[in-house]
């Protein structure tokens, strides 16, 4: 007897609502990318620009007042990610040495922090007594010292077989060698996705320039970028932009840095978040 096949109302609704879901998220990113192109001044949706040009992209690098604070963002995603990720890999090395004294007291106080911190004001007046304050250092160490990423990545660390931590030692190998020659090697699905992470973290960032950089020769460009969209600082366009061309020109170049990216790390990306987060 032939058995009676199922609709199938789960998959249908489900195909359904991330559609919808895309479309949300698709449209809005559509329309800032043909009023980036657009170089005549109008409202409402549009699927194509009316005049075409590249005016507005123009106008974000050779305007010195949004290119500075996008050279800014770069210097400070770069360093940081890097300076970010030898903490976190240094730290979570340190971490597993089993027979450390104090690994656990260690441990636990970088969870504490976690939970438990100094508070707004008092971490100004620290900053601000060591003179880190109005510099690129502060807003490149603050991101740096990240407990969540520093545990993920010591989650890793332990996942790799204890046998090439002997083998490495009756080889003759220091620490520092074994760190260099066989645990870095076997993480890079974890510095890939850990690195994204840190660099995601650099590029977006707006509270740390807003509470310790009040000189705007230090802005970066989110910092920029949200004058510009306020109005309070219009950059001036060049070759027949308007205004709101440059506006989505620069949410553009905002944007699209990590949507070059993220394809290429994506793999690495949930293969080192799963192995990192989840323990046999």
């Amino acid at each position: 007897m032939k058995t009676k096949k199922k609709f199938p109302v789960f998959r249908i609704v489900n195909g359904l609502i991330f559609i919808i879901l895309a479309l949300i998220i698709i449209i809005p990113m559509w329309k800032i990318l043909v009023d980036s192109f657009d170089l005549k001044t109008a409202y409402g949706m549009k699927m194509w620009p009316e005049k075409f040009g590249l005016a507005g992209y123009v106008s974000v690098f050779r305007n010195p007042t949004l290119f500075r604070p996008l050279v800014i963002s770069f210097i400070t995603t770069i360093l940081g990610t890097i300076l970010a990720l030898t903490l976190s890999t240094l730290g979570a090395y340190v971490l597993i040495q089993w027979e450390m004294p104090g690994r656990t007291f260690f441990a636990n106080f970088l969870l504490f922090t976690m939970i438990f911190n100094g508070g707004m004001i008092p971490t100004y007046l620290v900053l601000s007594s060591l003179h880190l304050t109005n510099t690129l250092l502060v807003v490149i160490l603050f991101p740096a010292l990240n407990v969540y990423n520093l545990v993920l990545m010591r989650n890793f660390f332990e996942g790799i077989p204890q046998s090439l931590f002997e083998s490495a030692t009756l080889d003759g190998c220091s620490p520092m060698q074994t760190f260099i020659r066989i645990v870095l090697p076997m993480s890079k699905a974890a510095l890939a996705s850990i690195g994204l992470m840190y660099a995601v973290t650099y590029w977006n960032d707006y509270t740390h320039y807003k509470l310790y950089i009040t000189d705007s020769k230090w802005y970066n460009f989110q910092m920029k970028l949200r004058s510009v969209i306020m109005g309070s600082d219009l950059p001036q366009s060049t070759g027949g932009a308007t205004e709101n061309t440059v506006k989505n020109a620069a949410i553009i170049v905002v944007i699209i840095p990590f949507m070059i990216l993220y394809p290429f790390l994506q793999k690495y990306f949930v293969k080192g978040v799963n192995i990192g987060a989840v323990k046999e």
